[in-house]
């Protein structure tokens, strides 16, 4: 039995982010996606939700690159001097290991990201995070309890992929394998807390695209189990690259969900299409 869950990150970031999920759920592969409790689009991605029972949704556990819900003088070991996260996982992480991170703060404010969707009423079948800050040993305890807590069903793990994409070398080399490590760790964790986890995890970690070549490449070599396709669409590159900061191709990525070559190939090589809620079935 071979299953992909392919999942949109940032849902809710930017209402281009939003109307990508929305399309690639109608009209494509997409299944499944993680919603950010911070993001400047966060209502109306709540308003797409409602409309589209058929889409798994998972938070976005955000600890980098965007603001908190709690006033920063609650979390003050999270945030900069204007009171955001910090840019990126690089300068978490550096932070971090200096021991300047308070994993009580990291609890409460994903706790309130939690309760955002709560408040919300928002139904929530698996989770993962911004940057894969959640496997980071002690913040992934502080997630899987939280998980516990309410209720979620899964988490993801994100083995990365070696070699996918461009490869940087050596030093690219030593990040994948560093975060496949942790992965692992928060995986045999998370199991062990009773949170299912897919067998495998796709989608090109150091920020490229999975345009249509490489998810077809991805479905041709699928191993047995469920693989879990991380990706990133989005309907406007111009004005999601302004404003995310971030130079990707969103489009390439929903042109790819929306491929017919896609869907034809899942098709014909006997692949499930599935949300998160498909682990508990086994």
């Amino acid at each position: 039995m071979k299953r992909i869950i392919v999942n949109a990150d940032d849902f809710g970031r930017h209402v281009r982010i939003n109307e990508a999920v929305e399309k690639g759920a109608a009209e494509g592969v997409l299944r499944s996606a993680t919603l950010m409790a911070g993001g400047a689009a966060f209502e109306d991605a709540a308003a797409r939700v409602r409309r589209m029972p058929h889409l798994g949704l998972g938070i976005h556990f955000t600890l980098v690159d965007g603001v908190p819900l709690l006033p920063p003088e609650e979390i003050p070991s999270l945030v900069d001097e204007t009171g955001r996260f910090l840019p990126s996982y690089a300068a978490f992480s550096k932070h971090y290991a200096k021991g300047g991170v308070h994993l009580g703060e990291v609890q409460a404010e994903l706790a309130a990201q939690l309760q955002k969707f709560e408040a919300a009423k928002l139904k929530i079948d698996h989770a993962d995070s911004h940057q894969h800050m959640h496997v980071l040993p002690g913040i992934a305890e502080v997630v899987i309890g939280l998980c516990r807590k309410a209720g979620i069903l899964a988490l993801r793990a994100p083995f990365a992929p070696l070699f996918a994409g461009n490869f940087g070398g050596i030093g690219q080399f030593v990040g994948r394998v560093g975060l496949a490590l942790l992965a692992k760790n928060a995986a045999s964790l998370a199991r062990k807390a009773g949170l299912l986890v897919p067998d495998h995890f796709a989608g090109i970690v150091a920020g490229e695209a999975v345009d249509e070549a490489e998810l077809l490449a991805t479905l041709k070599s699928l191993r047995e189990g469920t693989t879990e396709i991380m990706m990133h669409p989005g309907t406007a590159n111009e004005e999601l690259v302004r404003d995310c900061g971030w130079q990707h191709d969103f489009e390439a990525e929903l042109g790819a969900i929306l491929s017919p070559k896609v869907a034809k190939l899942a098709a014909e090589e006997g692949v499930e299409v599935v949300n998160f809620q498909a682990l508990a079935r086994g």
